[in-house]
């Protein structure tokens, strides 16, 4: 009995030792980005005919930091004009940059 509970000791403390060395800091550099840009595109002068557009924007990050709008996949003109010229070379506060690495964030503008 006394090396049952031994073994169901050490085996909690080795549980619980992995759990610990795990890194905690789990925020992934999109989602914040995506909050970033959620915030770039929230005042807006769309009216109530324009409303429920929805774009895919794809975008890479240059070494300073700033968004390069790629393409704006939308049927909406003005929603194209207005995404590239809110987000394009915008700087955005992330802390490992990987320049050249592709984006793909979906947008909606809803009244």
């Amino acid at each position: 009995m006394r090396k049952l509970s031994l073994v169901f000791v050490a085996a909690l403390l080795f549980a619980t030792g992995n759990v610990l060395a795990n890194d905690t800091e789990g925020v992934e550099p999109s989602k914040s980005l995506s909050g970033q840009i959620t915030k770039m595109l929230e005042d807006n002068s769309f009216s109530d005919m324009e409303s429920d557009l929805t774009a895919q924007v794809r975008f890479t990050l240059n070494s300073d930091g700033e968004i390069v709008v790629l393409s704006v996949d939308t049927d909406s003109v003005n929603l194209e004009r207005f995404v590239k010229g809110r987000l394009n070379y915008q700087k955005v506060d992330i802390s490992n940059v990987e320049e050249g690495k592709l984006y793909t964030v979906p947008v909606r503008i809803a009244s």
